[in-house]
């Protein structure tokens, strides 16, 4: 008899990289799990992927009807299901799966993000708040966690935090699937332009970016993804260097293959933040994966990546000047730049790939399931 797995999320889409793409279809494939998601975004049950989509409704109001009447309908969908093991991807379920416990169910908690520390970064919140918050979240987790019968963390750094809280935890790296984003583009085909692919919001370098495209010649971004704040948009498309940037709108994984294919640097310039210093950003290694050489943030553990693998420049993501001049310098040196994107596809191929994650996340569920 095939297990039954529910992945839950009340905050992610429902063909989310990590979630859907990645975890849910990874356990697909293996004949023993029988594979489920709840989402909540309005869209209707579907399936792909030999994973059932589950549809509660779209998410309800701003973030605090979703943290109640979007959770309560997931918790009811996931009783309905009644299955073995479930799979938490957002912290506001982290209620959810102790009431799943009380039930006698198995739980993993996914956590994506060191949310204590991304709380310290939100621009809506006073200091005070995100003191107070970050604090709280953190109480809390060390009183939920030692509960679930394993927890899942995205990076090391976050894995070494909550070994300390439960045992039974491991990262499972939010690494590229292999061959997904490769292209055999010729690189004197490629378009003298830099993209950005993800959600564009000033704590991730956005207007700093837009203003390095001022320090550069005849050169292009294309700029893929959704603004999170209204006044950062409107600023940055006031200044002058907007008309250097290709707006792409949100992309699907294609599309963003294709932009990846046209382009020559990748950027991941993000503000020092707290959760950012020790993240790894999905969107660098899938530059890597694309065979594109990238332009960082100076953080230690990124520099390490970067100049340990000889695939790009670190700089200063405050510093507009830098930016432009590192893209400027790389577009002018084109065997240098297509050397750097070959050396970051070699490393994606030797150790930053989901391949090799996988098998971490099937090692647990099998431990789970005997």
């Amino acid at each position: 008899m095939k297990a039954k797995v529910t992945h839950l999320t009340s905050a992610h889409d429902r063909y989310d990289t990590r979630i859907f793409l990645k975890m849910c279809s990874s356990l697909a494939t293996h004949v023993k799990y029988e594979v489920s998601l709840v989402v909540a975004d309005g869209k209707g049950d579907e399936s792909k992927n030999n994973v059932n989509i589950i549809d509660v409704g779209a998410k309800s109001g701003g973030r605090w009807s979703r943290m109640t009447k979007t959770v309560k309908r997931v918790y009811e969908k996931a009783i309905e299901l009644d299955a073995d093991i479930y799979h938490l991807h957002d912290p506001e379920l982290m209620p959810v799966g102790l009431k799943l416990k009380k039930r006698g169910k198995k739980v993993i908690f996914d956590a994506h993000e060191d949310l204590p520390k991304q709380l310290l970064g939100k621009p809506y919140l006073n200091p005070l708040a995100k003191m107070v918050l970050s604090k709280a979240f953190e109480i809390y987790e060390q009183f939920v966690c030692p509960k679930f019968d394993a927890v899942i963390t995205a990076t090391p750094v976050i894995r070494d935090k909550f070994l300390k809280i439960n045992l039974n935890t491991l990262d499972v790296n939010n690494f590229p699937i292999l061959e997904e984003l490769a292209n055999t583009s010729n690189w004197s085909q490629k378009q003298n332009e830099v993209v950005y692919v993800g959600s564009i919001a000033k704590i991730r370098g956005i207007e700093e970016v837009v203003q390095a495209l001022a320090y550069t010649n005849e050169i292009r971004l294309n700029l893929a993804g959704k603004f999170s704040e209204k006044s950062v948009e409107e600023n940055v498309k006031n200044d002058a260097a907007w008309s250097k940037v290709n707006e792409l709108g949100f992309l699907n994984r294609q599309q963003v293959g294709d932009v990846l294919a046209q382009s020559k640097v990748g950027l991941v310039t993000f503000h020092a933040a707290p959760n950012h210093i020790d993240a790894q950003p999905n969107k660098m290694f899938e530059y890597m994966s694309a065979g594109l050489p990238i332009i960082t943030s100076n953080f230690p553990l990124w520099r390490d990546i970067v100049e340990g693998n000889q695939c790009g420049v670190c700089i200063d993501p405050l510093d507009p000047r830098a930016i432009g001049e590192a893209i400027q310098y790389l577009i002018d040196h084109p065997e240098q730049a297509e050397q750097m994107g070959k050396n970051g596809r070699n490393a994606v191929q030797e150790k930053y790939n989901w391949t090799i994650e996988e098998q971490k996340l099937l090692k647990l569920y099998e431990a789970l399931t005997k």
